[in-house]
């Protein structure tokens, strides 16, 4: 069964968000510009260095986004008492049971937000994605569900990296490396898409999605290579912000819940024998978020589901292969 929260805390979750939220645009120092490229808008913070005018990336229009800058310039508490505020969210989040992050991983997820990571496309996927569900759905997780992986996958669209026209800061290779983290061999020389800590056992790997074949690719916002992977497209389509309840809040983005759950159908169908362990963790998030979605999101999985179905004979087969194994999930879904 769904355990939740209380709404006390769900409610706490939500304006942690919105404060962050709220706090990315009252960073401005220019002028917010609207920019079209290739039928999409996005915001620009415009503003001008000597004789140099240069445009910052703020995010893709949205109504939600085009309202917070609209309302930019009013008058606000000062930045230390917003971060104090913040704090106490996070204070109780965590007296509520919400899941924190151990101080190394805590630490990294700040100075990525900080360097622009997040801002510029990237998207939390994977176990760490997975936990920061638990303040969009307001879930109760258990002690199996709430273990933290070392590893943290970031995903970003290689054509919306190219169009952005502006790049992480500092570097994240120079974020990686003041955290210890060193690139990893990989069959191209020269070229890396993980990067492992020395002084740990943590990896970080670059994702892209493959729309031919796959292989490395430059994502040149972020200054680094990333794995293309088939499929990944469909996770990672109209990514959504969260919040982690670390120090006074981290602003991250993740992939939309239903499309987390298919996905991971389609990946525990897609891999190896030998990996079995992994393919049972895969369906066991799935099966997870499939019931939570079912109560509180029907339309959105029903959506998703159809969504990924559509997309072909092969995407039927991953899915059909992982639900045969998951009857109470194969019936939810069935069930919309």
């Amino acid at each position: 069964m769904v355990s939740r929260h209380s709404n006390l805390a769900h409610a706490a979750y939500h304006d942690l968000l919105h404060a962050l939220k709220d706090e990315r645009i009252s960073e401005l120092r220019g002028t917010p510009t609207r920019v079209e490229r290739n039928g999409r808008v996005y915001w620009y913070d415009s503003f001008r260095i000597g004789n140099q005018v240069r445009k910052h990336y703020i995010g893709e229009d949205t109504p939600d986004l085009a309202s917070r800058i609209a309302r930019h310039r009013e008058a606000r508490e000062p930045a230390e008492q917003r971060r104090r505020a913040r704090s106490r969210l996070v204070r109780l989040l965590r007296a509520e049971g919400y899941l924190g992050l151990d101080p190394t991983t805590g630490s990294l997820m700040a100075a990525l937000a900080a360097a622009g990571v997040f801002r510029l496309g990237g998207t939390v996927v994977g176990t760490h994605a997975f936990r920061l569900y638990e303040g969009e759905l307001n879930l109760r997780y258990d002690l199996t569900q709430a273990a933290q992986t070392d590893d943290l996958d970031i995903a970003s669209f290689e054509r919306l990296s190219l169009a952005l026209d502006d790049v992480a800061a500092p570097p994240v290779q120079k974020v990686l490396s003041e955290f210890d983290f060193t690139p990893a061999p990989s069959l191209e020389p020269g070229r890396t898409w993980r990067w492992r800590q020395t002084s740990g056992h943590a990896l970080v790997e670059f994702l892209t999605p493959a729309f031919q074949h796959e292989g490395l690719r430059d994502l040149p916002a972020l200054g680094v290579q990333a794995q293309a992977l088939h499929h990944l497209n469909y996770l990672i389509a109209q990514p959504i912000q969260a919040a982690i309840p670390y120090r006074s809040g981290v602003l991250v983005q993740i992939p939309r819940p239903e499309r987390y759950a298919i996905h991971k159908l389609i990946v525990a169908a897609r891999r190896r024998d030998d990996d079995r362990l992994k393919s049972h963790k895969d369906r066991a998030q799935a099966a997870f978020l499939i019931e939570a979605l079912a109560q509180d999101r029907p339309d959105d999985l029903l959506d998703a589901h159809e969504d990924a179905r559509e997309r072909g004979p092969r995407w039927r087969a991953y899915l059909d292969r992982s639900l045969a194994r998951m009857p109470d999930s194969a019936n939810l879904l069935g069930s919309l």
